[in-house]
């Protein structure tokens, strides 16, 4: 027992070493340009200030974004998609699985819970012992479910998910402006000092407007390690956009969620204003803020899809509204930012009707009918 406890400590311990990596490779460049670069080695005091009062606009927009995504704990499952605890027992003695199926079942027709596994069968997570909502997934780091799991960042130590996914993408963003701008504010400098100063006796180059000492070699470094990381970050802060106008998760895209109808990539897709939207908020004012400002509970997630569920009704997922069938109706009511996300830009004063019927064949339809107030 101790000694697996002592291993976990070690664990937890390691996991911090790529934050107090990060942490130390920023505070350097803060010390080689404010110090180095701005203070001993621009002789310009007007380029001076220009360049400080930026820097310091992108290191505080970096460092805050940054570190919202790290302590922003990550969103779980509530206990409603625990099993009750008759359930519960039931479910640990039957050892067939189309029985534990049959009990899950039972349980998922009162929860918000659309996706399904490869198999089709209800998404269940022995080590936390819940139904997994929609987007849910379970991260073995950190031994929990996690709400709309993008995945595990080692170098947040934290889980990217719905309750920091904006941070995260925010921290790409800034620190490759962060990076951008020192590299281009640097680069001027870094020739002269590579190329020119090298050789005293260059006219363009003279020793008192540019001095030979250790600022150069800040200055060097400064510039290989912002334009190395302005490289690396620009591919991933390229890859979550396209996730965010997609509105997938790296899971997702790896693979595709599993509805009662089969696999689709873009079952969550509402278009891009939309998609963008869900994860940034509605109100643009706090958009490039690290506020949260994301719409919807986590728990469920306006669709594409029109599908009919035998087990839970049938369900206009356009609108994540459950039509009554027989009178009976058992999802949760829809949060207000959600309403909103799926309400018309320009017919903002209608209402939908949602009636049900049949087709010759048998199969049963959804026909959503928009009339004015």
């Amino acid at each position: 027992m101790a000694p697996s406890h002592a291993l976990r400590c070690c664990q937890r311990g390691l996991s911090w070493v790529p934050v107090i990596f990060i942490n130390l490779v920023v505070c350097w460049s803060y010390y080689a340009y404010v110090v180095e670069l701005c203070i001993y080695t621009i002789p310009n005091a007007e380029e001076q200030v220009i360049y400080l009062v930026v820097f310091h606009i992108c290191f505080i927009m970096f460092i805050w974004s940054y570190w919202k995504t790290i302590v922003s704990k990550p969103s779980n499952p509530s206990k409603e998609f625990c099993l009750p605890k008759a359930e519960k027992e039931q479910y640990e003695k039957e050892e067939r699985p189309e029985a534990q199926q049959e009990i899950l079942k039972k349980v998922g027709r009162n929860l918000p819970i659309y996706t399904r596994t490869g198999s089709g069968a209800i998404r269940y997570c022995d080590r936390c012992q819940l139904i997994k909502p929609d987007r849910c997934h379970h991260c073995s780091t950190c031994d929990q479910c996690v709400l709309k799991m993008d995945h595990h960042c080692p170098w947040v130590n934290n889980c990217v998910g719905f309750s920091n996914y904006k941070f995260f993408v925010l921290f790409l963003a800034y620190s490759m402006l962060y990076c951008v701008f020192i590299a281009a504010t640097v680069l001027q400098y870094f020739i002269k000092f590579w190329t020119l100063c090298r050789r005293r006796s260059i006219e363009h180059c003279p020793e008192n407007q540019l001095p030979d000492n250790h600022a150069k070699f800040h200055v060097l470094f400064l510039f290989f390690v912002a334009a190395m990381f302005f490289i690396s970050i620009m591919s991933l802060f390229s890859y979550h956009i396209w996730l965010v106008a997609k509105n997938r998760t790296t899971i997702e895209a790896f693979r595709a969620p599993v509805f009662r109808n089969g696999p689709d990539k873009n079952g969550f897709t509402l278009g891009f204003r939309k998609n963008l939207t869900q994860v940034f908020g509605d109100q643009k004012k706090y958009w490039f803020l690290p506020i949260y400002s994301s719409l919807g509970d986590g728990y469920t997630f306006p669709t594409r899809l029109v599908n009919t569920d035998s087990e839970q009704g049938i369900v206009d997922h356009q609108s994540n509204s459950k039509c009554a069938v027989d009178g009976q109706t058992n999802s949760r009511p829809l949060s207000d930012s959600q309403n909103h996300l799926l309400s018309n830009d320009v017919h903002s004063d209608e209402q939908k009707d949602c009636s049900v019927g049949k087709t010759d064949n048998g199969l049963t339809v959804i026909v959503t009918v928009e009339s004015e107030s």
